[in-house]
């Protein structure tokens, strides 16, 4: 006898079989029992939950033999050749390979053709977004209007690449992903029925891998069964899966606990060893992480393992929380490091390295008026008013006035600069307060500016910014004369060397 796979023997016949979908099932069966039936039915979601076994599931409800129903007897010839897929008033359409408008055209051509044989003629296209913008075209007046005993049952796992009219016209149904728990019982259910031992850590392994997708559950289990022999045992999955064992991540983690850095390479290499799939285990450390948190906020939380507990109160919750972004911003970056092994290596590294700091500011105390110290006052004097100029909060045309005095004296209210005659044009009254306001910022305290104009004045902010540019750009000519790579050039293309194109930063 040849062997049905899993998939296909256990694909659901009835809405009852369905497992994970109950909200989007209620709405049908109401439909179906009121019989208010739209004639177009969009179903959304990822692959593998249900999109087209539902849609078939709904065209034996319309065309069973017994009427319209949501429970289809499923066994009158309408429904038996509906499941066995060779029922003439059920065209199944794979969009994906029929694109061309010519396809969809010669698809409605019998559109006005009454059923041959059931209640209803339907049309499911499975993969719809695949259709060109022309075929949707070619669709979307019949869409609109079809006649009464059409019904128009698309499929996506992309709704957001159908045309807002094409969405328009349709009831829209998104399926979800399945929960682990439903698919794990679902395989549990299975088992048995199909007499295979199995450890139940095990098929929640293959549930969590089949990541809400309940048929690739079902390929997952018969790899399984395939790979096991006998019993599908948890140590024999998680090698299957190339996933980690709980007991290696928490290791793992311990490491991290300890500031063990020569511990926590050593298992990475263990990992490495048994062929583990570094991207998996870096969710599954997420998983970890996150149960760990949840134990440290909600201690009586269920389904928390002892270990998991006992690991929230060795961590501190700040640690947890650094930890579980690390990894979060790991698992984005891991596809560019060279190696899987070694961007998971840096992550755990990164997480051994950093620690969060928190820095707990002392109380407040009130001091009484006796023990307040005044400021001290930022010194300024003659020679320190080249270097005090860049701490002012001056900009603009008042800063160029400013960096071409120099200070003759200050006292505890006046303040005076010396301006050379030659920039005597720059003085305004204007410059002068915004230099002065700057100075009484600076101060900390209210003084009086005056600028005086003089003949001669000393080093200037500004006479001694060009000393500084000269020396740089005298010590970088004469490296670059003297360098062994431009003597060879200019040798070998008797070239001159353009010193005005010397320019320092």
């Amino acid at each position: 006898m040849t062997y049905q796979v899993l998939a296909r023997k256990w694909r659901p016949r009835t809405f009852q079989q369905m497992i994970g979908q109950e909200p989007i099932l209620r709405m049908l069966t109401h439909a179906l029992r009121n019989e208010r039936l739209h004639h177009a039915y969009l179903f959304s979601g990822t692959r593998g939950v249900g999109k087209t076994t539902l849609a078939r599931i709904f065209a034996k409800c319309l065309n069973c033999e017994t009427g319209i129903t949501d429970t289809p007897c499923g066994q009158c010839a309408h429904c038996t050749a509906i499941d066995a897929g060779r029922f003439l008033d059920l065209l199944e359409v794979d969009a994906a390979s029929r694109t061309k408008v010519e396809d969809t055209r010669e698809l409605l051509d019998n559109v006005h053709y009454q059923p041959t044989l059931g209640r209803y003629k339907i049309y499911l296209i499975d993969e719809v977004h695949m259709l060109s913008g022309h075929s949707f075209n070619a669709l979307l007046k019949t869409l609109e209007e079809p006649p009464s005993y059409v019904k128009f049952l698309l499929a996506t796992t992309e709704p957001k690449r159908l045309p807002i009219t094409i969405l328009s016209r349709c009831l829209q149904f998104n399926l979800k992903r399945v929960p682990i728990d439903e698919i794990a019982k679902h395989l549990q259910h299975i088992c048995s029925a199909e007499n295979i031992p199995f450890d139940a850590p095990a098929l929640t392994l293959l549930s969590q891998a089949a990541d809400g997708s309940v048929r690739d559950a079902l390929s997952l289990l018969d790899q399984a069964i395939a790979y096991t022999g006998e019993k599908i045992l948890l140590a024999d999955t998680e090698a299957m899966l190339g996933s980690v064992s709980f007991e290696t991540l928490l290791r793992l983690l311990q490491a991290i606990h300890a500031n063990d850095g020569k511990q926590l390479l050593m298992e990475i290499e263990n990992l490495e060893m048994h062929a583990v799939n570094f991207y998996q285990a870096l969710d599954e450390i997420l998983s970890i992480l996150h149960q760990i948190s949840l134990a440290q906020v909600i201690p009586d939380a269920p389904h928390l393992k002892d270990s998991i507990i006992t690991l929230a109160k060795q961590f501190k919750p700040e640690d947890i929380q650094l930890y579980y972004q690390i990894a979060l911003i790991g698992r984005r970056d891991l596809p560019y490091a060279p190696t899987p092994k070694q961007g998971f290596e840096m992550i755990l590294l990164r997480m051994l390295s950093f620690r969060p700091v928190i820095i707990i500011k002392e109380e407040e105390k009130i001091i009484p008026p006796k023990a307040i110290e005044k400021p001290v006052t930022p010194s300024l004097n003659p020679r320190t008013w080249i270097d005090t100029l860049d701490k002012l909060a001056l900009t603009g045309l008042a800063y160029a006035l400013a960096s071409n005095c120099t200070l003759l004296e200050i006292s505890d209210t006046k303040v005076k600069l010396a301006l050379a005659i030659q920039h005597e044009p720059m003085l305004n009254k204007k410059l002068t307060e915004r230099i002065e306001q700057a100075l009484v910022q600076y101060l900390n305290k209210p003084i009086k500016l005056e600028i005086l104009v003089t003949s001669t004045v000393g080093e200037t902010p500004v006479k001694k910014q060009k000393e500084e540019d000269k020396a740089r750009q005298a010590k970088a000519t004469e490296a670059i004369q003297n360098d062994d790579d431009v003597q060879k050039i200019m040798g070998i293309f008797d070239a001159t060397l353009d010193l005005n194109s010397i320019k320092t930063i």
